[in-house]
């Protein structure tokens, strides 16, 4: 009876549980079409509340004389899809970055090393920090929320120059990310970050790892989505499915044969390479039937 009593108890214990969840059935559907609505409507009223501060390098409440955020120049837009919900995404580049040896703009899979400072707006005009990273850190875009890893794209590092062994960094990119709640934390939010609630990220990119290869299968882990038009995002492509992306898979068509051992031609693209006749248009390392 002892046994039964404390299998009940778990099980109730579990059905709570899973009833206080956000993917419960037992609770509505977050409608995250009309938050995008609201936040965009919240970032809108910021940005026109407020101005770039040139001469102290800072956003402040607009005063007489001074172009708002909204009529900025500068301010930037990114129209966003994400999980079939359209987001505007704003940006602005105080610098771009001059980096040195030359390198272009990270892509949605690179690493970033940058230094940041987080805040949220609890209404259209007050704002709250809730972290700041004065220490530069290394990042992986493809782990971190999606107003990051389309916002860092835009800016590019600066020049890594060492001294006696240190490394320092200079005409570093920076700016702001203005980004509504669903391409933060969404409804649930994280920590001190409310559910909810729209981020303003001060950023500083010092630098990237070009071309990142996760699965180190000689693609580069951006490239490593098939077709650009029906799966843009490569966290979400699974070829074989196997339930590892492919930018993590290092077998992509599950046949035995490493992707990297693919490249017909040695050309350094296993994109380019079809050998089968009876599927032209399938390159051999997503193909199990080529080896």
């Amino acid at each position: 009876m002892i046994k039964i009593k404390n299998i009940l108890i778990v099980a109730i214990a579990s059905i709570l549980i899973y009833a206080c969840s956000s993917n419960s059935p037992f609770l509505p559907v977050f409608d995250h079409g009309a938050q995008a609505l609201k936040d965009n409507d919240t970032l809108v009223k910021y940005l026109t509340s407020h101005y770039y501060d040139v001469s102290i390098d800072s956003i402040k409440p607009i005063v007489t004389g001074k172009t708002a955020l909204i009529d900025d120049a500068k301010l930037k837009t990114q129209d966003i899809v994400f999980d079939n919900v359209d987001y505007k995404l704003y940006y602005y580049l105080t610098e771009q970055g001059i980096p040195d040896p030359v390198k272009g703009n990270p892509t949605v899979m690179d690493s970033v090393l940058t230094k940041y400072q987080g805040s949220q707006l609890t209404t259209s005009t007050v704002i709250e920090v809730f972290e700041t990273q004065k220490v530069a850190t290394w990042l992986t875009l493809d782990a971190v929320i999606k107003g990051w890893s389309s916002g860092f794209t835009h800016f590019k590092g600066g020049k890594n120059i060492t001294t006696n062994g240190a490394i320092t960094y200079q005409d570093t990119g920076k700016g702001f990310l203005f980004i509504p709640s669903g391409l933060g934390y969404r409804n649930r939010g994280n920590g001190t970050i409310y559910g909810n609630t729209c981020l303003v990220f001060r950023i500083e990119l010092l630098d990237i790892v070009e071309n990142t290869d996760h699965d180190n299968d000689g693609l580069a882990s951006y490239l490593e989505i098939v077709d650009a038009v029906v799966e843009p995002n490569p966290t979400k492509v699974d070829s074989d499915g196997d339930f590892i992306p492919n930018y993590k898979d290092a077998d992509d068509d599950n046949d035995g044969t490493p992707t990297i051992k693919e490249d017909a031609n040695k050309d350094g693209d296993p994109r380019n390479d079809f050998s089968d006749p009876s599927n032209p248009t399938l390159p051999d390392y997503l193909n199990p039937k080529i080896k």
